[in-house]
């Protein structure tokens, strides 16, 4: 998304979290692996800030403790913590997110994707925004929108050299 100003000119930047390991089970498709919080954060986990060169992990807005993961019911759920309490590019974040798991992850599990509870000042709206399917599919139509969230991802349109 392009924006005239930046919002948090000085982020704080963490510690990335190892490559996790990938074990012989993993690569073994006769063994039944369930999924866990790493392998759901290591999806979103390089998903780019859409203010600032850096990714979500870099930032802190996603993190490993924040993704709770219940296999047995299918169901998946993230809490993100955008850098400042007033970011308005946070719904957009949000929808970078549940976009990446909804097209990763296999359609039996019900994903919800919600800022960290007292870190962002509409945090009830966005909320209500991200768990809304009708909008965040009529979001998902909007071309520009959905440009800027494939840019987050990290995928590029076809014949565009990258």
């Amino acid at each position: 998304m392009t924006s005239t100003s930046i919002q948090n000119v000085n982020p704080k930047l963490f510690i990335k979290s190892d490559e996790r390991p990938i074990t012989e089970d993993e690569l073994n498709d006769d063994v039944i692996d369930p999924f866990d919080s790493r392998e759901v954060f290591d999806l979103i986990r390089h998903i780019n800030d859409p203010e600032h060169p850096l990714t979500l992990e870099e930032l802190k807005v996603v993190d490993v403790d924040n993704v709770k993961v219940d296999d047995g019911n299918n169901n998946i759920e993230v809490l993100f913590t955008p850098t400042i309490p007033h970011c308005s590019l946070a719904t957009l974040i949000g929808l970078a997110i549940r976009v990446q798991l909804l097209r990763s992850l296999p359609p039996r599990f019900k994903v919800k994707v919600k800022i960290a509870p007292g870190t962002h000042v509409s945090e009830q709206a966005i909320n209500k925004q991200l768990a809304d399917k009708e909008r965040v599919a009529a979001a998902m139509e909007n071309s520009t929108l959905l440009e800027t969230i494939n840019n987050c991802i990290g995928l590029r349109p076809h014949g565009s050299g990258n």
